[in-house]
């Protein structure tokens, strides 16, 4: 018997560490918990602080709020017009502490220090996904593309799934986002954004890209790039030749995507012109033509403000080319060079195509859910649109148009520009090394908004405009 109390002893004491682990973990558990409640319903002393531990503690610290604070976000979500108790509190500790602008919709934790993310994916054995931007991804006025992720992309659940799951998430942004205030002169003002394309980067643990997805994408299309990218992640970690196996992955993803580009092309007949009309895309390369209708059924036939410029011809071109300049660039305008490929997709095959994606773009109720949140009017005038008839609900009229422009970015960014770059990773480009220069390039040669460039091509030195300066204020 006595040979086997030392054995005994051993089971003990681990038996002991086990239990002291536990303990431990329960305290760290019990202590974010008492954090989250401190970040809402604490002094306005004590709030601050509490947010900032919960954001020191990475994603557990997100999740202690979304414990404790369920049912608020469950009853927010559910009607955004009933009052939540201390829901603005709850909604800015969230965000603070995900850093991200309508965290509750998305559940998302993100870092805004690379090397704070490469150790967190070292430790967690996942690849980073690294969003590139104009503006914050905390602020409500970031770029176009970083408000659309937001919405269709992060708030929708298997997406969010995805990302918390499977990789660790940065953010940095390029440049301020420039942004727009048309003041009607009677108290009334239109705030815009313009410009600003987004990119997100799937990277190593150690930082190196593997992958980027240009633009806005599909929530489904979106899902199979993550997918890919993180299979692509761990296929290079086991090569021998990374390097090698990295420009070999690329040549074939473009040459499938070249070939699904042509099968497409085949399926709706090459150019011509569409059956319906598609709804006036939110990011295309080319503005619909200003004698095209993008006026929604049923609602007023308002005319398109470069129209109405026309009326007013007398005045001068500084007007009408201001029109023309923010429309183009609320509508995210950018190309590339052209190409055989790319000019036997006219704007009319583009929509076509589109509609053979469609249900790549299918918004899921979580995104949903956060479009009601943010068209408080249309979402009022729903129930009186439904007494009449369901295509006349407003909301369902801004969703159906909202998934027409998301397949028509879908197919031009895949096409357009994933191609682009699928070349240079398979020519082994030195910009692919390195994620800084990388990213440099396509803001420059694909979005076409250069560092070099401060006005982002909204001012020119040819155009006479009668202000003094152009206009231009430093």
């Amino acid at each position: 018997m006595k040979a086997a109390y030392p054995l005994i002893a051993g089971l003990l004491l681990a038996c002991a560490g086990a239990c002291q682990t536990q303990a431990c973990g329960n305290d760290q558990d019990e202590n974010l918990l008492r954090l989250a409640e401190r970040a809402v319903t604490g002094c306005s002393r004590s709030r601050p602080g509490a947010i900032a531990d919960l954001r020191k503690a990475g994603p557990a610290g997100l999740e202690a709020l979304f414990t404790v604070h369920a049912a608020a976000i469950e009853a927010h979500r559910r009607d955004p017009q009933t009052k939540v108790e201390n829901w603005d509190r709850i909604s800015t500790a969230l965000n603070e502490v995900g850093a991200q602008y309508d965290c509750h919709a998305s559940r998302l934790y993100w870092y805004t220090d690379l090397d704070q993310a490469k150790a967190a994916a070292k430790a967690a054995g996942k690849p980073i996904l690294s969003l590139r931007m104009l503006g914050f991804l905390t602020e409500e006025c970031s770029c176009a593309n970083s408000r659309f992720f937001r919405s269709t992309l992060y708030a929708n659940e298997q997406v969010s799934r995805m990302l918390r799951e499977n990789f660790v998430l940065h953010w940095k942004s390029v440049r301020p986002v420039p942004k727009v205030t048309i003041d009607f002169g009677d108290g009334r003002k239109l705030e815009r954004t313009l410009t600003g394309n987004s990119i997100h980067y799937v990277l190593d643990a150690d930082g190196r890209p593997v992958e980027a997805i240009p633009g806005l994408y599909g929530p489904q299309a979106f899902l199979r790039h993550l997918e890919s990218g993180r299979g692509l992640v761990q296929t290079l970690a086991a090569s021998a030749d990374r390097e090698a196996a990295l420009r070999a992955a690329h040549a074939d993803r473009r040459t499938a995507a070249m070939a699904q580009w042509i099968g497409d092309l085949e399926r709706v007949g090459g150019p011509g012109a569409p059956e319906e009309p598609a709804a006036a895309p939110t990011g295309s390369p080319t503005p619909p033509a200003a004698t095209a209708s993008t006026t929604p059924p049923g609602a007023a036939p308002y005319p398109a403000a470069a129209q109405a410029a026309r009326v007013a011809i007398g005045k001068a071109a500084v007007e009408t080319r201001l029109i023309n300049e923010v429309t183009r660039h609320m509508l995210l305008a950018a190309s590339t060079s052209p190409s055989e490929m790319e000019k036997a997709t006219t704007e009319e095959a583009w929509k076509k195509i589109a509609a053979l994606h469609s249900e790549d773009a299918a918004l899921d109720q979580g995104s949903r859910l956060l479009i009601r949140e943010h068209n408080p009017t249309a979402l009022r005038a729903a129930p009186i649109a439904r007494t009449k008839s369901r295509a006349e609900d407003p909301l369902l009229r801004l969703i159906v148009n909202l998934q027409n422009s998301i397949a028509l970015d879908t197919v031009r960014n895949e096409y357009l520009y994933h191609t682009r770059i699928h070349e240079w990773f398979a020519a082994g480009e030195g910009v692919t090394q390195d994620v800084e220069a990388l990213n440099k390039r396509i803001y420059a040669e694909l979005f076409l908004t250069p560092d070099a460039d401060p006005w982002l091509g909204l001012a020119s030195d040819d155009v006479y405009t009668g202000i003094r300066d152009a206009g231009l204020r430093r």
